[in-house]
């Protein structure tokens, strides 16, 4: 009876190793692509898109953090650093402004800066092109996918499919917004109700993924130690001095540090500084008139607002939500 129950553990074992291995097999390896956006996604983390193979889209938005970076300025080929902070990557599909300077209206368009820009990947698109069609894995990769060999217009929508996937909606908040009134502590719950009244975050985080999809100057401009001009670079434009595309607010508290010169590292310097941002920078030109008056927030309730603002993150980062 003993042997007869031996043998059967050990049938029982062997059957799920080989349900297991069949399973392996169904799904394929990570090399075996059949989408674009599985492409997409072996493009984005291959370093084979930057000018010495050392710089990867993921090298400066890392999966953890919500594809954003956790450096001031991330590193780009030779290590040169970037102009600004690498922001996150999540919930970008639809959104009419991308860059901190809103300087591209597409995924595609995005996708094609980093790899060209001579401080970050540092690779001329033709160059890109012509790496993949001398790589056979990517050459045969195209031809099944887009029935056509690597061209800059399919190397782009692939890469831009795959950040499509990331979009967020089940967070805390969101479960809270659906009826589970304990989804979310009750300093969270506070901080919700000032986020939307006392302290006016919504005028410009609206909407599912907290932006307007405007830009603003919150006053980190001055000509001086602050000279990045943000979208008047791009328009030209003297009133736009200073302005910034409002970002959105999902898995906000992964993508420290803050502002497109990464200026401040944590949530509760944010919500401090539009407490009062005269007392941070008392020079700022063309600040949002919004912002001129204090808004005279308790420690406490700026301790709520950043209780919500963590909220908003979504469950696949929440491991690394509590290591923080």
């Amino acid at each position: 009876m003993w042997n007869n129950m031996k043998k059967g553990k050990i049938l029982l074992v062997l059957g799920a190793i080989m349900v297991l291995i069949g399973f392996m097999s169904f799904v394929g390896s990570k090399d075996d692509v059949q989408t674009r956006e599985q492409l997409g996604e072996k493009l984005f983390f291959d370093p084979i898109l930057s000018g010495d193979n050392t710089i990867s889209c993921a090298s400066c938005h890392k999966p953890a953090f919500a594809f954003a970076d956790t450096a001031v300025f991330s590193k780009g080929i030779k290590g040169q650093l970037t102009a600004r902070n690498s922001p996150g990557l999540t919930n970008l599909s639809g959104r009419p402004h991308l860059f901190w300077d809103g300087r591209a209206s597409s995924l595609e368009e995005q996708a094609l800066g980093p790899i060209t820009s001579a401080a970050e990947m540092g690779l001329p698109i033709e160059d890109a092109v012509k790496k993949l069609n001398d790589n056979k894995f990517y050459a045969d990769a195209f031809q099944k996918i887009f029935k056509s060999a690597p061209t800059k217009d399919n190397l782009l929508k692939a890469i831009a499919s795959f950040e499509r996937t990331l979009e967020t909606s089940n967070s805390p908040y969101d479960r809270y917004v659906n009826g589970d009134d304990h989804a979310i502590s009750e300093s969270a719950a506070r901080g919700r109700l000032l986020f939307i009244g006392k302290a006016a975050c919504n005028n410009c985080h609206s909407g599912e993924d907290f932006t307007a999809d405007r830009f603003k100057s919150i006053g980190l401009y001055n000509g001086k130690d602050l000279n990045d001009p943000g979208r008047s670079a791009i328009t030209k434009s003297k009133t736009e001095e200073g302005e910034f595309k409002i970002p959105g607010l999902r898995n906000v508290a992964l993508t420290a540090p803050y502002m497109h010169n990464g200026k401040f590292k944590t949530l509760k310097e944010v919500v401090e500084y539009y407490n009062n941002p005269s007392l941070v920078v008392k020079d700022g030109i063309n600040r949002d008139l919004a912002l001129d008056k204090p808004l005279n927030l308790t420690n406490a309730e700026i301790d709520d607002i950043v209780e919500f603002l963590k909220s908003l993150t979504d469950d696949r980062f929440k491991q690394k939500l509590a290591s923080n």
